[in-house]
């Protein structure tokens, strides 16, 4: 292979420079690379980009140019089929070999075996990487060489293999000397103009890999030593939000695992409470790989025939944040607002439409792929079959959570319902996560009347929860 003649990186989800494998490989020895995103909105199997992933993609990719125009190098962009756009960028630039890091969503995975073989039957090296996990998903294995189906096994079994690789620094970069055409971001209309809904996102993120690294300090510095109990507590800042960083790739799981295990900010208890969480993330693509239906079909093959129910308003209202009940509402407002909900509140949020409103997960899990900034294939299909009680590992169905226990639980000073519920902001705590058992004269002092400032409850939860039971016990009683 000539040296003169460049490598074509094709980035993906590794929006970043340092520890990207295929970056690496595309610069060695001095080659000149061709760095390319490809906006290939049918390469997803059906999943197009949500509008919450579509922003933070144009601020990502803005991130990234500037990042490689700091080493002379200009980020191309096409819009279009994958391969089709390979092909071309290959015939204007000479490319001599094509590198990228693994997706590991079905239809990507087959789409960039198609590429590879296509690519390489031409006489050009085509060669993938691992950026996005610490271990490929078809390694960890059990005794008998099948996919884990629990989580704690499959965690023990991952802290007993080799430590994940040491992150690589950002290679040496020498730009090509032809340049290829390139589309103009703006053209893509990733960001909303008529109405402009992304003011919170804006202010509540900044996406790239310079933001990557600085919300893992914070992290590190100032929330790591109290993460065992401040993770369930969504009125302060008690999570690492690194979780759009990650699915975008603009830090990647080894850089994180190596930071908080290197780090003397906190206990090794608390490290190893969020290494568990990271292992949580490899779990969901681990269980994506094995079982590709999972975004669209029960991993429990039986709750295919579960009595499901349709219900628009109750819809309406749960998308809104107008259950009536603060918790759930509190939760799915700031998702509106800033692309994200807390961790905790997610379960409580989607527990309610699934088991208080019986209206089907994937009902749910579409609503949050097109609103959740950190949207990604594997962990919203888990997290949401976790949730229903037909995934793998799942919680039984007869936990339902209690949305007004769970409030008065993890916000007992009711924080997070005052600030994303201000209608309820005078209402004193023992009242806040269940307005409706406030007396008038209370209710009066804080500027409430129910039903017009803030809704009676859409179910109520005591009903809400035996009727789902019974739902759950005629399944189970039903023949196969």
């Amino acid at each position: 292979m000539s040296q003169s003649a460049p490598a074509l990186l094709w980035f993906r989800q590794d929006l970043r420079l340092a520890d990207n494998p295929a970056l690496t490989a595309a610069a060695a020895d001095g080659r000149p690379v061709v760095p390319l995103y490809i906006l290939d909105e049918n390469g997803n199997g059906g999943w197009p980009l949500g509008g919450a992933s579509r922003w933070w993609l144009h601020q990502s990719l803005t991130a990234l140019s500037t990042s490689l125009a700091a080493h002379d190098l200009r980020l191309i962009l096409r819009r279009g089929p994958a391969a089709a756009a390979i092909d071309e960028v290959i015939r204007e630039t000479g490319a001599s070999a094509v590198y990228w890091n693994r997706c590991y969503e079905p239809a990507a995975i087959a789409r960039d075996r198609a590429i590879k073989e296509t690519v390489r039957s031409r006489g050009i090296d085509a060669e993938s990487c691992n950026a996005a996990l610490l271990f490929e998903p078809w390694t960890i294995k059990t005794n008998q060489g099948a996919p884990f189906k629990v989580f704690t096994p499959f965690w023990q079994a991952l802290r007993r293999a080799t430590a994940p690789a040491a992150p690589m620094p950002a290679p040496r970069l020498v730009a090509a000397p032809r340049q290829p055409r390139s589309d103009r971001l703006d053209d893509w209309g990733l960001v909303p103009r008529h109405p402009d809904w992304a003011g919170g996102l804006r202010d509540a993120w900044q996406p790239g890999e310079a933001g990557a690294r600085a919300r893992l300090a914070r992290f590190i510095e100032s929330i790591m030593a109290d993460y065992p109990t401040g993770r369930d507590r969504p009125g302060r800042e008690g999570t690492s939000r690194l979780s759009p960083h990650l699915h975008w790739g603009e830090i990647g799981p080894r850089q994180v695992w190596h930071a908080v295990t290197m780090a003397d900010s906190a206990t090794d208890s608390a490290k190893e409470s969020y290494l568990r969480e990271l292992g949580w993330r490899e779990f969901a693509h681990h269980l994506l790989f094995h079982w590709p239906t999972l975004p669209e079909e029960p991993w429990r093959a039986e709750f295919a025939r579960f009595s499901w129910q349709e219900d628009a308003t109750a819809l309406a209202g749960w998308r809104r944040g107008l259950t009536g009940y603060p918790i759930v509402d509190a939760g799915m407002r700031e998702l509106w607002h800033t692309g994200w909900m807390h961790n905790r509140v997610r379960m409580i949020a989607a527990s309610f439409l699934v088991k208080d409103l019986l209206i089907p997960w994937q009902t749910g899990e579409a609503w949050f792929w097109d609103t959740l900034v950190d949207a990604d294939l594997a962990q919203n299909a888990t997290n949401w079959q976790w949730v229903a009680g037909s995934g793998a590992d799942a919680a039984p169905y007869f936990r339902i959570f209690n949305p007004v226990l769970q409030g008065e639980k993890f916000d007992a000073s009711g924080d997070y319902v005052r600030r994303w519920i201000p209608e309820l902001a005078k209402l004193p705590a023992e009242y806040l996560h269940k307005p409706w058992s406030a007396p008038p004269d209370v209710l009066r002092a804080a500027g409430i009347a129910l039903g017009r400032d803030y809704p009676a409850p859409i179910v109520d939860h005591g009903d809400a929860r035996q009727r789902a039971l019974a739902a759950f016990q005629a399944l189970r009683s039903e023949p196969p």
